[in-house]
Formats: structure tokens, sequence, C-alpha cells
């Protein structure tokens, strides 16, 4: 019975309120069943990822100049990929020694689905610089406000920021104009 409502349709006995009771104790069974899947099928994904990730190389353990990408299944770590062209991310620079424990906690905060904001969340990076190290979080939609900024909370919460932590947030196409413009100075500057 797909609804409470189809156990009345086929009884004939007066006992309506015994099946409507009894449907709806199914129902939320059929709930229940479905969470307890949904959160199994989120911890295997956690313990598959962990078994890889326990024999890489930390962001911290990194010399010089290494970016590491964490993206979801068909998404390129590209602005122009049709998932993020219309999105952009949150930027937070650390000082040196924070990038390993932030990376590991944001990327379980992404497995663990703990943004709370559906298909939204594309991917994250983290830039491993000489002066500083640097963690972001792509998202599809940089219009929706409201996304953003629970993003921008979630991520503030499983970073465990201070709350005068500078946050800056970039929309992709901010990024390929800065990017283009960049290229065309260089191009003028060299006389090309």
């Amino acid at each position: 019975m797909n609804n409470k409502f189809d156990a009345l349709k086929d009884d004939d006995s007066g006992d309506h309120d015994q099946n409507e009771e009894n449907s709806t104790q199914k129902d939320g069974e059929k709930e229940k069943t479905e969470r307890d899947k949904s959160q199994g099928s989120s911890k295997r994904k956690v313990e598959q990822f962990w078994r890889f990730y326990s024999h890489m190389v930390r962001p911290g353990d990194l010399t010089g100049h290494s970016d590491f990408h964490l993206f979801k299944e068909g998404i390129k770590p590209m602005w122009e990929d049709d998932a993020n062209k219309n999105g952009g991310k949150w930027i937070i620079r650390l000082r040196k020694g924070l990038a390993s424990r932030c990376w590991e906690n944001l990327i379980l905060a992404m497995l663990g689905e703990q943004f709370m904001v559906g298909e939204e969340i594309c991917g994250a990076v983290v830039s491993v610089r000489f002066q500083e190290d640097i963690i972001s979080i792509w998202n599809k939609t940089a219009s929706d406000q409201a996304t953003t900024a629970r993003i921008r909370d979630t991520l503030r919460r499983v970073l465990n920021l201070p709350p005068n932590t500078i946050m800056e947030y970039k929309t992709h196409t901010d990024s390929i104009k800065m990017a283009w413009e960049e290229f065309h100075g260089l191009v003028n500057s060299s006389g090309r």
C-alpha cells in the first residue's frame, strides 16, 4: 500500500480506524528503514573513502606549490564545467600548519552530507603555498544567497574557525574575468 488512504478503498469491514493505524505504522517503519539505509550508505561511503585517504600524503606534508582536488564523480575542477559554471567558491586562507586538519574535517563533512544543501556542493580544493595554505569549497549556484550562507556557516562550524576568520566568496564568472584580465595584462606588457 502506497499511503494510508489505499487501505480505506479495499476495506468493507467498517474497521477503518484500525486499517489507518496499521498503514500509518507501516509508513513510519518504511520511513525509518529508508532513513537507516541512507545513514548506512553514508557510513559506507565514509569508510570506503577512509581506506584510500589513510594512505595519502597530507597537505601539510607537501612542500612547494601543490593542489588537491576532491570533486563529485562527473564534475571536473574547472570553472567551465557545466556543474560549476554558474557557481562559486568559499575561500579561506590558513596559516601554515592548519591545512591537514582543516582539509580532513572539510572532506569528512562533505562525505557525511553535513552541509545540508542537497546537490549544491561540487567539490573542494586545498592549495599548498609557500606563505599560506588555501581551502575552498565549490558550489553550483552563486546567485542562491541562502545556500551560500548556509555553506559558509557550516564551513565555519566544521573547521572550527574563530569568528574573526576572513572568508571570501568568489563567483566563477569573476574568477574567469580576473584570469582573462591578468592574461591580457601579461600579453600586453610582454609586447605580444
